[in-house]
């Protein structure tokens, strides 16, 4: 039985990624788009959306009752 290879898509660029350990930016093709990637999340221009997003004048610490 031959292994098969799984390829994905970079999710920075779109390059084709081989995912293994050939791969150690994996799923990103490179040290650069990886770092990008952090980048932009940490400058908040990407987010996970939810439906119990804080308004800014709200207290996140706070418990809500």
């Amino acid at each position: 039985m031959q292994n098969e290879v799984i390829t994905v898509q970079c999710p920075h660029c779109g390059r084709d990624v081989i995912w293994d350990e050939l791969s150690p930016w994996r799923p990103f093709c490179s040290k650069r788009c990886q770092l990008i990637d952090l980048g932009e999340w940490a400058e908040e221009e990407k987010r996970i959306p939810s439906e119990g997003d804080l308004n800014d004048s709200e207290d996140w610490s706070e418990e809500q009752h």
